[in-house]
């Protein structure tokens, strides 16, 4: 099992989850973070840190989709263990569907 960072994150981007990460698996995007698979260590800590419910299992359904997300992008954005700012628009964004196709960007964060 593993944990990943889903559509909920987009355009949000908080960061509570990487301060209680344990090994340092998140990746930063310019608006999103996600989970390397092969680094998390399943201990769970920080999906009840995340405000927008954007880290989930990858044991519940159709999760495999989000299980690759993660790890095409982890591969090529920064680490980032460093608790910042949410997005300007996160409470506005928190929640809205279809955050995929309306707001991700590829481009990688500062990491950090």
């Amino acid at each position: 099992m593993t944990y990943i960072v889903n559509d909920n994150c987009i355009a949000c981007k908080y960061t509570d989850c990487v301060e209680v990460c344990p090994v340092d698996c998140f990746y930063e995007g310019e608006n999103m973070l996600v989970i390397h698979p092969d680094e998390c260590i399943d201990c769970g800590v920080c999906e009840p840190e995340c405000p927008a419910d954007a880290i989930r299992p990858d044991t519940e359904p159709d999760m495999e989709k989000w299980v690759e997300f993660n790890r095409k992008y982890s591969e090529l954005w920064p680490v980032i263990i460093t608790k910042k700012d949410p997005l300007p628009e996160a409470e506005e964004r928190d929640g809205e569907t279809g955050k995929l196709e309306k707001y991700f960007s590829e481009a990688p964060g500062e990491g950090g």
